[in-house]
C-alpha cells in the first residue's frame, strides 16, 4: 500500500531511514497509512512532504538531554 501513496523518491528516502532507524521509519509508515485508509491522502506523497512530516515527527518525539556533573570532593582538599 505504502507503494501506492508514496512517490518513487519518497520511497527511496524511507528505505534508507529504515536501514538507520527502523522505528522511526516504522512510526512514519504507520502514520501515513492511518491518513491514507482516512482519505487525508489525495495525491501521492512527494520526497518534501515527507521532509516535512519527519520534522513534525522529530520535534514530537524529541527528548532533551541534560548533562549534570558532580565533582566530588578529594579527601586531601580543604576548605580553609
Amino acid at each position: 500500500m505504502l507503494s501506492q501513496i508514496l512517490s518513487a523518491q519518497a520511497r527511496e528516502r524511507l528505505a534508507r531511514i529504515a536501514l538507520v532507524k527502523p522505528e522511526k521509519a516504522r512510526g512514519v509508515e504507520d502514520v501515513l497509512l492511518r491518513a491514507a485508509q482516512m482519505g487525508q491522502i489525495a495525491e501521492k506523497v512527494s520526497e518534501e512532504r515527507l521532509i516535512s512530516l519527519l520534522e513534525q515527527i522529530n520535534i514530537q518525539t524529541s527528548k532533551q538531554t541534560k548533562v549534570t556533573i558532580q565533582r566530588r570532593r578529594s579527601v586531601l582538599e580543604d576548605d580553609d
